[in-house]
């Protein structure tokens, strides 16, 4: 029965089929992930996508949390003894978690206050009394209530009864109602810096929030995150607040009739209720809203860069060279072979202040030659345009070297990648394990030259937080960003498929139904058995039963397997309908692959079943159209600008090309070579109005750029892509 009511919730507030919503939600307790929901079991969930399942089990999660909090809410308020029918319904029929606690707050066990001390003082019948508004002289009502040290005079005794009403609007449901819709409408986020800590160097990073303020409604998340870090760093001191005056005056309208004596008393207990008790709990709980949703905007961001990072495009299994550039320290090199297997390591010195560029070159050319070198992948950390302009001078042949050393059959292509979070690999347990005689510096070259091969195969091993294309990703909720994150890798490895026979343990960590300790017994399998020929081999591997088959088979691809769909996404539990449909076409699986008019001869409505519909069969015909293709783009090479190397080469009104490398709500940050990555604002992206900068750009993106402004002081460039 509760599950009914959750997927009528969902599809509601989600907008969807509530039957979709039900199945989604059986599939989800039966241990299914969200990739093999959405890639095999399209006919129960109607054809749902990631994004919507994922949607659904986060809702999914937060009814339940709602589901256990009633309970403790119902248990404490009747074992209170002031559980009433009407009570009892109202909780079951709320879903509303703010709704919930309101409904909770007059039974909430709290610290003592002093509504409670006078309560048990007697005064709750007088604090009725001046609510009533009817007493002509509430001083004369308060004389009874006077007695010993405790409330020594009438004064005394209306203080307590003030006390009492303060507290009881501070926790009336409708005041708590109107004031939140005062803070919706018209609350002010202000931040104002702290006088001792504005002239420090530690200040200065948030010195445009010194004198802030703008309608909450208004700001964008990446000013409330950067307040929010200023105020936690006691730099900044944050507000909330509506038009106070306004606010009380709405609370009296209900509260007080008139101008009496009472009524007076009534008002004046209100101004203290407002002040000291409803006001600051909104404020607090509008600043962890308002915090909340800077957080989802953010950690959306960033699971979308992390997205396009891991979905970039792949060199594929070629000879690399990695390159982590250096100038005092050094370039280290080091060849991989096709597998990304380390063949060599060395450092070479053509920079300044060394500057054996001959040397260097020779060794280059040497290694290339010896190794058979394809791609050259250069880190674009420090000394990178540097490195990057010598190697390619170095393959040019402009250094004086014999002929003999710099022949080379073919030239290998050079590309400049990414090196964020290689140091991290480089330190990490998984790098010590892959390379425990070599260093820090050899591991993250490896990694430079890896991640040019299969950046999705190489960056799942390092903390995506340590990648660096999101914003203020250390500020936001860190559960909820694991939880994205840990969701986008999944996703993204699932889409692309992974090699059975060469993925790592730790990509196949996140292959679904897998997990570390199943990844660790397949490559462990390998190890002692050689190749998995078949995906049915899966089922001899320890512990690997027949539900985590079911959830990974279909994402795991076996090249040259002696069943093409092995090497395919037609999940297994298909093959007998692709073999059905080559038996009634008097033709071989491996003929309908490779023959276009067989398949386009295949009528799939004959195969419909009451488990098999239209969806799963059209996936089927599009992945023998090209069987365990990489969903991902073709890798293109890249060249900055020659002229320009650094910041003091830069002026206004140049266009040049650059790379997106990161993206925020703001605008997205693009190198163009000099060292500084330049800003594109949100309002130069386009000609037109967007509402976020990943509408017309992607991470990784060749772009064409102007610059606009060079502020060398702060060490900023502003860009425009406009009319470009």
């Amino acid at each position: 029965m509760e599950k009914n009511v959750f997927a009528k919730l969902i599809a509601t507030a989600l907008n969807l089929q509530e039957r979709a919503v039900a199945n989604t939600l059986s599939l989800l307790e039966e241990g299914c992930t969200i990739p093999f929901i959405s890639r095999y079991r399209k006919e129960r969930t109607g054809g749902l996508d990631e994004v919507q399942i994922a949607a659904i089990s986060d809702r999914f999660d937060k009814l339940k949390e709602i589901q256990k909090r009633k309970e403790t809410v119902t248990k404490t308020i009747t074992d209170l003894g002031k559980m009433t029918p009407e009570l009892q319904q109202r909780i079951e029929a709320c879903w509303d978690a703010t709704e919930l606690e309101d409904i909770y707050l007059p039974y909430k066990p709290k610290r003592r206050t002093r509504a409670q001390v006078a309560r048990e003082q007697g005064l709750e019948p007088l604090a009725q009394i001046l609510l009533a508004q009817r007493e002509r002289n509430p001083h004369h009502a308060a004389e009874r209530f006077v007695c010993g040290d405790a409330i020594a005079t009438p004064a005394d005794a209306l203080k307590g009864a003030q006390d009492i009403i303060a507290e009881t609007v501070s926790e009336d449901e409708r005041s708590r109602q109107q004031l939140r819709n005062a803070f919706s409408r018209q609350a002010i986020i202000s931040s104002k810096v702290i006088k001792a800590k504005a002239d420090t160097d530690e200040a200065s990073k948030f010195s445009d929030y010194f004198d802030w303020s703008e309608p909450l409604k208004r700001c964008s998340s990446h000013r409330l995150l950067a307040m929010r870090r200023g105020e936690d760093e006691g730099i900044l001191r944050v507000t909330i607040s509506p038009n106070d005056e306004e606010a009380v005056e709405r609370l009296k309208r209900h509260y007080v009739y008139g101008n009496t004596p009472c009524g007076q008393l009534v008002a004046e207990a209100i101004d203290d209720g407002y002040k000291r008790l409803l006001k600051p709990a909104i404020e607090t709980e509008f600043a962890a809203l308002s915090k909340e949703k800077a957080d989802e905007e953010a950690i959306h961001v960033f699971a979308e860069n992390l997205r396009q990072l891991l979905l970039g495009a792949p060199l594929g299994q070629k000879r690399v060279m990695g390159v982590d550039p250096g100038f005092r320290t050094g370039c280290k090199i080091v060849c991989l072979d096709a597998q990304g297997n380390l063949l060599h390591h060395e450092a070479i010195f053509p920079h300044p202040p060394v500057n054996k560029r001959t040397e260097a070159a020779i060794a280059i050319l040497k290694m290339v030659k010896k190794y058979q070198i394809d791609a050259i992948s250069i880190g674009n950390g420090t000394a990178s345009r540097e490195t990057e302009h010598f190697i390619k001078d170095a393959l040019a042949g402009r250094y004086n070297i014999d002929a003999g050393s710099k022949t080379i059959d073919v030239k290998p292509q050079v590309f400049v990648v990414s090196e964020s979070g290689a140091s991290v690999y480089s330190a990490s347990k998984i790098a010590r394990d892959e390379f425990p005689d070599e260093d820090v510096t050899v591991r993250g070259a490896v990694s430079i030259g890896r991640r040019l091969m299969d950046p999705l195969a190489e960056l799942v091993k390092i903390d995506p937080k340590s990648i660096g294309v999101g914003q203020y990703q250390h500020d936001v909720d860190q559960t909820k960003l694991k939880h994205s994150l840990d969701q986008t890798v999944e996703s993204c490895v699932n889409a692309v498929g992974v090699d059975l026979n060469t993925a790592s343990q730790h990509l196949l960590t996140y292959v679904s139904g897998l997990g570390p300790v199943l990844a660790k017994n397949i490559v462990e399998y390998r190890k002692e058995n050689g190749a998995f020929t078949s995906r049915a081999q899966l089922k001899k591997v320890p512990r690997l039963g027949p539900s985590a088959y079911q959830q990974c088979a279909g994402f795991l691809r076996i090249h040259g397997a002696k069943n093409p769909l092995d090497n395919s996404a037609v999940h297994p539990e298909s093959y007998p309908i692709v073999e059905q449909m080559a038996k009634d076409h008097g033709c071989t699986v491996i003929d309908l692959i490779n023959n276009k008019e067989k398949r386009e001869a295949i009528d799939i409505k004959k195969y419909v079943t009451a488990e098999v519909g239209i969806p799963t069969l059209t996936d089927i015909m599009k992945e023998l159209e090209k069987p365990g293709r990489d969903p991902r783009e073709q890798l293109e090479e890249f060249e900055f600008d020659k002229n320009v190397s650094t910041i003091d080469d830069l002026v206004e009104g140049m266009v040049l090309p650059g790379i997106i490398t990161n993206i925020t709500n703001f605008g997205a940050f693009v190198n163009i070579g000099v060292h500084q990555d330049g800003l594109v604002h949100i309002s130069q992206m386009a000609n037109r109005r967007i509402a976020h900068p990943l509408d017309v750009v992607k991470l990784h993106q060749h772009v064409q750029v102007r610059v606009i402004e060079v502020d060398h002081r702060r060490n900023r460039i502003s860009l425009s892509m406009k009319g470009l």
